[in-house]
């Protein structure tokens, strides 16, 4: 049986291929069955409700980050040891990447398996994906102990903040605020174009947050300072 940090990376690679798997699939199947705007619906739900499940779920072993971004956040705010960030990252992205090849299999003639590009200009997307991506962590901060996003009230939360930015943003960037989930269809697919705004965008977002927290929420909540890390 696997203890401590093999349990916590098999968890991370568990909730991210789970995210990416239900709300890649969910982009496949609304985009050939049903009007835009109830597609929309339809994928902002999908995507808020896994990550509420995930977090309810997976909160209590890893603390359900499911995103790169979340994990570098949770760094930077001096909640999570450096040694952990690549290998949380590594989890995530291997879990995403298992879930895109699923999704090819499943849906072998779609040609971006729910993928994101910018529906308008490169600095429009770079832009938004930075700020949903502010918002995200900063709630993700607020919300969480520690380094772990668990209770029935940061599940629903974090779920609900991620639903509401794929529903008003998802037609302009695709609301990705994850690169893990961006980059496994991309690489499964081949397409990489533009895949580096999801890469950079939300990790610059998440620093930003840490700012944000800083600010806004009591002393204490993000120091920042080695001393203060695991």
């Amino acid at each position: 049986m696997l203890v401590g940090l093999g349990r916590k990376l098999v968890a991370e690679a568990i909730g991210t291929f789970s995210l990416v798997f239900a709300g890649t699939s969910a982009i496949v199947v609304h985009s050939a069955s049903s009007t835009p705007g109830e597609a929309q619906v339809g994928v902002a739900l999908t995507f808020g409700l896994v990550v509420f499940a995930m977090i309810a779920a997976l909160g209590d072993v890893s603390g359900a980050h499911l995103n790169p971004a979340v994990t570098c956040g949770f760094w930077i705010a001096g909640r999570l040891p450096g040694r952990l960030v690549a290998a949380y990252a590594a989890a995530q992205i291997g879990g995403a990447l298992a879930a895109s090849v699923v999704v090819r299999f499943l849906f072998p003639d779609d040609a971006a398996l729910g993928g994101t590009s910018p529906s308008g200009s490169v600095l429009q997307s770079w832009i938004m994906e930075m700020l949903l991506s502010v918002i995200l962590v900063f709630v993700i901060l607020s919300v969480s102990s520690g380094d772990r996003e668990k209770g029935f009230g940061a599940a629903l939360a974090i779920g609900g903040v991620v639903a509401l930015e794929a529903l008003f943003a998802g037609p302009v960037s695709g609301a990705s605020m994850n690169p893990a989930r961006s980059l496994a269809p991309a690489v499964v697919t081949g397409h990489f174009d533009h895949l580096w705004i999801y890469l950079t965008a939300p990790v610059v977002g998440a620093a930003v947050a840490v700012l944000a927290c800083r600010c806004a929420q009591p002393a204490g909540c993000c120091p920042c300072a080695p001393e203060c890390r695991p």
